[in-house]
C-alpha cells in the first residue's frame, strides 16, 4: 500500500466535458482565487494615472449625484416651471394671440410669431423693470431698478427668517400679519413721539419694533407651551387681534392717531428716525438692507454654530428624543417664537422707517406676513436661502408694475407666478418626474446588463 504525505493534498479530479465531436476533453481545474482576481477590476493592472483619473470621475459623479440630489435644483426648477405656466396663461390671455389663433390653420405662423410677442415682451418688461434696464442712458440709470427690488425685498428677508426659524423648530408662525402690525405700532410710536439724534433714534426705532414683534409671538408660545393650543390657530386668531387693535389706536385721538386728523392714520415718522439712503436718494437701497443682512448672519450663526439653535433643531426632529436628552420643550417652544416674532417685527419697523414715513395705516403690513410663508419654503428654511427668495420676490413685485405698464399684463399675474412656486416647491417629486431627475436616494441600477448576459451563459 502507497501511503500519502501529510502535507501533500488530494488532487482534484478532472472533469470530462463532451464535445461536439463525441471526444472529451478534459477541463483545467479552475481556482476561486483566479476568479476573484479577473473579477475585480483595476487590482494589479492600474496604473497611478488611471488610479487618479478613476477617483477624479467618482468625485466629480459624486459631485454631479449632489447636485441632482440636492434641493436647490429643485427649487430653481420649481421657479422655472411657474414662470413656464405663467407664460401659457399670458398667452391665452392676450388680445392678440386669441386673434391670430382665430385662423391659425390659414396662418400657423402668426399665432406663434403673437404668443412669443406677449410672452417675451412680458418677461422681457419684467426683467428691465426688476434688475436692468438696457434702455438706460448710463449704468448708474440702468441698475436703479435692482435697487428697487432689493427695496422690496429688505422686509421679506426679517419675515421670512422669523417665519423659516419655526420652521426650522417643528412650528408653523403664520401670525407674521399680526406680528408686523404690532411691530409697525411700537415703532411708529418711538418714530414719531420723541426728538433724539438720530444715531440714537433709529437703532432705538428698530428696537421697539423687535419688542413689539416679540411679545406677539411670545404670546403665542406661552399659550402652545402651557395650554397646548395648536399656534397655527393662535396665530391666525391674534393676527386678526392685531388688526382690530391697530385700528382702534389709529381712530383714537392720544394714542396713534395723529393730532387734527380724522382718518385712521398715524403722524409722520420723524426724519431722525427714518433709515438714510445709502447711496442717495436716487437708489432705493437704504440702511434697512444691512439690518437685513445683519439679520441673516446673525440667524445663520443661530442656527448652525449656536447650542440653542441646536436645541431648536433638535425639537423640530424629534420633540419625543429632545425631552429624553433633558431638554424643555415648553421653554425652547416659547423661545423660538419669541425669537421667531422679534425677526418678523424688523419687517414691520421697517415698514414705518423706510416704506411708508408719512403716516400709517391698518395696512401698514402690504401681506408681507403671508408672503413671508412662501420666502421660506422657497429658502427651505435656511437664512441664505430666504434671503435669495427674497430678493426674487422682491424681483417679481417690483417688476410686476412695469409688466403691467408696458403690455397691459394683469398685476395678479404675479401672484399667480408666487402661488404657482409654493405648488410645485411642495411636490419635489413632480419637479423630479417633469424633468425626469432621479429622487434621491435611488439607487442605481449597476452591472444588470452583464448580470444578464452571465445568466444566460
Amino acid at each position: 500500500m502507497s501511503t500519502t504525505p501529510e502535507n501533500t493534498q488530494p488532487e482534484t479530479p478532472q472533469q470530462e466535458t463532451p464535445q461536439p465531436g463525441g471526444t472529451p476533453q478534459t477541463e483545467a481545474p479552475t481556482d476561486d482565487r483566479l476568479q476573484d482576481v479577473e473579477t475585480t477590476p483595476h487590482l494589479m493592472t492600474d496604473s497611478a494615472d488611471d488610479t487618479e483619473r478613476r477617483d477624479g470621475g467618482d468625485r466629480w459623479q459624486a459631485a454631479l449625484q449632489g447636485i441632482l440630489n440636492g434641493s436647490a435644483l429643485v427649487t430653481v426648477l420649481a421657479v422655472v416651471l411657474a414662470l413656464i405656466a405663467c407664460g401659457i396663461l399670458i398667452a391665452l390671455t392676450d388680445e392678440s394671440v386669441r386673434a391670430a389663433a382665430g385662423y391659425f390653420f390659414a396662418r400657423p405662423a402668426d399665432t406663434f410669431r403673437a404668443i412669443g410677442t406677449a410672452v417675451g415682451g412680458s418677461y422681457a418688461s419684467l426683467f428691465e423693470g426688476s434688475v436692468f434696464n438696457f434702455g438706460a442712458a448710463s449704468f448708474q440709470q440702468a441698475i436703479v431698478p435692482l435697487t428697487r427690488s432689493i427695496d422690496y425685498a429688505v422686509p421679506l428677508v426679517a419675515a421670512g427668517l422669523g417665519v423659516a426659524l419655526a420652521f426650522r423648530a417643528g412650528l408653523f408662525n403664520i401670525g407674521g400679519q399680526g406680528q408686523i402690525l404690532m411691530g409697525a405700532a411700537a415703532a411708529g410710536w418711538v418714530g414719531f413721539s420723541f426728538d433724539m439724534p438720530a444715531v440714537v433714534h433709529i437703532p432705538l426705532t428698530i428696537v421697539a419694533g423687535i419688542v413689539g414683534g416679540a411679545v406677539w409671538g411670545g404670546i403665542v408660545g406661552v399659550l402652545k407651551a402651557r395650554t397646548g393650543a395648536h399656534e397655527v390657530i393662535v396665530t391666525i386668531m391674534l393676527n386678526y387681534v392685531a388688526l382690530y387693535l391697530v385700528s382702534y389706536l389709529l381712530r383714537t385721538p392720544g394714542l396713534l392717531q395723529a393730532p387734527g386728523s380724522t382718518n385712521p392714520i398715524s403722524p409722520a415718522t420723524k426724519d431722525s428716525a427714518v433709515l438714510p439712503a445709502l447711496f442717495g436718494p436716487r437708489y432705493g437701497i437704504d440702511l434697512g438692507f444691512v439690518v437685513a443682512i445683519i439679520a441673516v448672519v446673525v440667524v445663520w450663526w443661530l442656527v448652525n454654530k449656536s447650542s440653542l439653535g441646536f436645541r431648536f433643531r433638535t425639537i423640530g426632529e424629534n420633540p419625543r428624543a429632545a425631552r429624553v436628552a433633558g431638554m424643555s420643550v415648553p421653554a425652547l417652544t416659547i423661545w423660538v417664537l419669541v425669537i421667531s416674532g422679534a425677526l418678523v417685527g424688523i419687517a414691520g419697523a421697517y415698514q414705518v422707517q423706510g416704506a411708508v414715513t408719512t403716516g400709517f395705516t391698518s395696512g401698514i403690513d402690504a401681506g408681507i406676513g403671508f408672503d413671508a410663508i412662501t420666502v421660506a419654503l422657497l429658502g427651505r428654511s435656511k437664512p441664505w436661502g430666504v434671503f435669495w427668495a427674497a430678493i426674487l420676490f422682491g424681483v417679481l413685485k417690483n417688476g410686476g408694475y412695469a409688466m403691467q405698464a408696458a403690455n397691459g399684463i394683469p398685476i395678479d399675474i404675479v401672484g399667480v407666478i408666487q402661488a404657482l412656486i409654493v405648488l410645485f416647491i411642495a411636490a419635489p417629486p413632480l419637479v423630479r418626474a417633469i424633468f425626469r431627475i432621479p429622487q434621491p436616494g435611488a439607487r442605481r441600477r449597476v452591472g444588470t446588463k452583464n448580470s444578464k448576459k452571465a445568466v444566460a451563459a
